[in-house]
């Protein structure tokens, strides 16, 4: 199966509007990369179903299509409310408490069994995804904090709450969180996303629990807390991507600083060779219209141009109406932007004194020939993925080429910025093995004689070890 190729990669949320395998067939025919499976929603066997569906089209046509799954995290709640909905009036006193109750106008029950602990007195907290706001005026430290309504409204049940100014201590995997996890390794997902990260640490504490499961998985950890902006640094050493979570950071944080922030944290990522996904109402309005609005093209359009090396569609393609309209509709945004606008190729500053010094040196040095050969294609050998990602993230015109004899690698490779995988398992001698995968993409029609392109490769190729050798090669 023939699909789009584009260089940044789209990420999309299945659900009820696109689980059916003729729906996520066409949507990844015209764009998908990665499946997100979001575990805030359905239940473990309906996220089973959609997973098989995920591997039997990759099987059967031979492609590489990734899965991430979406792990809830500490998300606060408040409870059921009569009547299903309370209004709220500005000025007025409401208490929140931790006994499970039915709310009123006077009282609501909220999830988070330390919140009288953690807040303080003039703290700001948010319900509704920031449409509703209340000020602690009071706590008992037990049961019971007394809030005055800054700006109200209808109240419904289960609404999520944010706290903005409140240091938390929740641990970062629930219950649930524990659960959907073994789930998702056991069924070797490729990417698991981590809600709510707030340090370096709560990367560490989950790469603990993969590692003991004896699973591949690598992490995502979502930036949507304060907490998290300001330990980005140390998140991003952490961990192995970054999803910038635009939804709950943007009502967490004054929003006009969220654009700058998503400038920022791509910035960081790419320079850290860390693969960055923007989130969150990119084509919000196709949920229900099968045209965008100007400014979500906009949005997608300066996402790409940022350099994130993917854009994530949720609501668009999990429960609207018109799944593959959206994905061919961003494809097309992200194909017109790389071929009239993309600021390819910006050279990385190397760490002197980072271990792999000489391996990205390598990796740069590749992406540097390339452009000043005009080569189409840079085509290198990998077993851990190490150089996909660095040559990746330097964003070289050519096309990233990866063959590795690591089959589960190659569904990784999907989120990566204009990187194709190649599943190739001989042990041949290094000339050898650069004619192969030469003639491999020669027969596949994405290189043609007469064209440059750059191998890249370990030397002694059979030891597998970390990329040293570049060779520039005109396609017979």
């Amino acid at each position: 199966m023939r699909q789009v190729h584009k260089r940044t990669k789209i990420v999309a949320t299945l659900g009820p509007a696109s689980a059916s395998k003729e729906t996520l067939l066409s949507m990844i025919k015209v764009g998908v990369n990665v499946c997100r499976l979001n575990f805030s929603h359905g239940s473990q066997a309906d996220h089973q179903k959609v997973i098989d569906t995920i591997r039997d089209i990759n099987q059967k046509y031979k492609i590489h299509v990734g899965i991430l799954a979406d792990l809830q995290g500490p998300k606060i709640r408040i409870g059921m409310v009569k009547d299903g909905g309370i209004q709220l009036i500005n000025g007025n006193q409401i208490d929140i408490t931790t006994n499970e109750m039915i709310g009123d106008e006077q009282q609501i029950y909220i999830t988070y069994s330390n919140f009288p602990k953690d807040v303080r007195a003039g703290e700001i907290i948010l319900l509704d995804d920031g449409k509703l706001q209340l000020r602690v005026l009071d706590t008992n430290n037990k049961d019971k904090v007394t809030c005055e309504v800054v700006h109200g409204g209808i109240l419904t049940s289960r609404k999520g709450v944010n706290l903005p100014n409140t240091k938390i201590s929740i641990p970062s995997l629930t219950e649930e969180d524990l659960s959907n996890l073994e789930f998702a390794l056991a069924n070797d997902v490729e990417w698991i996303g981590l809600s709510f990260v707030r340090t370096g640490e709560d990367i560490i504490d989950l790469k603990r629990i993969i590692n003991r499961s004896g699973k591949m998985a690598r992490v995502i950890a979502k930036i949507e807390k304060p907490e998290a902006v300001d330990n980005i640094d140390e998140i991003i050493r952490a961990t192995d991507g970054v999803m910038v979570a635009r939804g709950d950071l943007g009502v967490e944080m004054p929003m006009e600083q969220v654009p700058v922030l998503q400038k920022m944290i791509v910035r960081k990522c790419r320079e850290a060779s860390k693969p960055v996904v923007i989130a969150t109402q990119m084509l919000e309005s196709m949920i229900t219209t099968p045209r965008p609005t100007r400014a979500e093209v906009n949005d997608v359009a300066n996402s790409v141009l940022d350099g994130a090396d993917a854009v994530m569609l949720s609501g668009e393609t999990s429960v609207g109406e018109f799944p593959v309209i959206v994905v061919d509709t961003m494809s097309k945004i992200i194909r017109n932007i790389e071929e009239t606008a993309y600021p390819y190729y910006t050279p990385k500053k190397l760490d002197v004194n980072s271990a792999t010094y000489m391996a990205d040196a390598v990796c740069g040095s590749a992406v540097y020939l390339s452009e000043k050969t005009n080569a189409c294609g840079i085509i290198s050998m990998t077993s851990s993925g190490y150089t996909a990602f660095e040559i990746s993230s330097h964003r070289p015109k050519a096309t990233t080429y990866i063959f590795t004899n690591n089959k589960n690698l190659l569904n990784t490779l999907s989120l990566l910025w204009g990187v194709r995988g190649f599943y190739y398992d001989k042990q041949e001698s290094t000339d050898r093995t650069i004619s192969d995968v030469n003639r491999i993409l020669k027969e596949e029609k994405m290189i043609m004689p007469g064209d440059a392109v750059i191998n890249t490769a370990a030397m002694p190729i059979e030891k597998r070890g970390k990329t040293n050798m570049i060779r520039v090669t005109v396609v017979d």
